[in-house]
């Protein structure tokens, strides 16, 4: 039976032989600021980002990283909902470019896409990952370099996509590619079905988060999420609140380039599915409406959605104006310059 300590242990010692090349590099091209430090750098000169490490990975073992709390002992090989084995598995990295644009600056968002997931919404334009697993597994070291070869690709920062099921792998390797030379942000970009608590433990490491919030009603959350139980809106909404209170609104460097602060997601979904209108509300009545929200226009009908009537097509302009209209009045005043040109492009269009 693999231990918690003993993996942990086995991670970093086997971590200390590994030569990762080019990482002590100064002036990276993903930083602005050279005097500018990350999250995590800080954690790890107060002696505490260890600590973080080893409480994350002994929730693995009796497995609490989601509201499904399946309990299971992922070191030893159990997999609960999510499927997801010890270790992490990535189907894919490389910079991105379609990204909110805070995120992507001149060379990209550095894009670790991580298999499985939490939620398995059955809309998923990204189904063969989340749902199926495609992907290998790797160990945290192999992890770590992943994100220094991203940064010495001069990618402005580390975006994490469904992170929420191998958050323990991501601290780990966080602290093994800071040891030879990573300072990047960490963006944390999770679908949203979090649990406050394991968010709290992120305080002080992550310094972007970029968040989902996909439903505002129970029971569509329930209908349009596999095995889902109605809870999403709260877990979302309590988890972005947390988040909001780490890091707060955006903040960018000389460039325009994120650095820090919560930038909130929302997809329009045809016939109010979603709850845009509750969403824009909840944002202007609970964070700072000067958030980054990218209220975003992209909904097609992929994988199981086919089976369900109300979203069974794409969006027509008249929902997206509609959704962007409600925000405005609802005097969120940061909106993303990408959904704002779709915004303009879709009034041409009922015009």
């Amino acid at each position: 039976m693999i231990t918690r300590r003993n993996f942990v242990k086995g991670v970093f010692a086997t971590a200390g032989t590994f030569f990762f090349a080019g990482c002590s590099e100064a002036g990276n091209p993903g930083v602005g600021n050279s005097e500018w430090t990350p999250a995590y750098a800080r954690l790890e000169e107060e002696g505490r980002l260890k600590d973080r490490v080893d409480e994350a990975y002994a929730r693995l073992e009796k497995c609490t990283l989601c509201p499904h709390k399946c309990g299971v002992n992922r070191l030893d090989g159990e997999e609960g909902f999510c499927r997801a084995p010890g270790r992490a598995v990535v189907h894919s990295r490389s910079p991105h470019f379609g990204e909110e644009l805070p995120l992507v600056g001149d060379n990209g968002s550095g894009t670790i896409f991580f298999s499985n997931c939490n939620l398995r919404c059955v809309f998923c334009q990204n189904w063969p990952i989340a749902h199926e697993g495609r992907g290998r597994e790797v160990e945290d070291e192999e992890l770590a370099e992943m994100m220094l070869d991203l940064q010495r690709r001069g990618c402005h920062n580390i975006n994490l996509v469904t992170p929420t099921h191998v958050m323990p792998n991501i601290l780990s390797a966080t602290r093994i590619a800071m040891k030879n030379g990573l300072n990047l942000p960490l963006c944390y970009n999770t679908g949203g079905y979090e649990l406050v608590e394991n968010i709290e433990l992120l305080d002080g490491i992550v310094d972007i988060y970029l968040p989902d919030l996909k439903f505002m009603g129970s029971d569509e959350s329930a209908k349009y999420v596999l095995e889902g139980r109605g809870d999403y809106p709260e877990m979302a909404q309590d988890s972005i609140i947390e988040m909001n209170r780490q890091v707060g609104v955006l903040e960018k460097d000389e460039r325009g380039v994120a650095r820090r602060g919560v930038m909130v997601r929302h997809l329009v979904m045809p016939n109010r599915v979603a709850g845009t209108r509750e969403f824009v509300d909840w944002v202007a009545e609970n964070l700072p409406r000067d958030t980054y929200v990218n209220i975003m226009s992209q909904y097609r009908v992929e994988h199981m959605a086919f089976e369900y009537d109300k979203i069974a097509r794409s969006i027509n302009s008249r929902e997206f104006v509609e959704a962007m209209d409600w925000a405005k009045e609802a005097g969120l005043t940061n909106l993303d310059e990408r959904s704002m040109s779709q915004y303009r492009l879709h009034r041409r269009r009922m015009s």
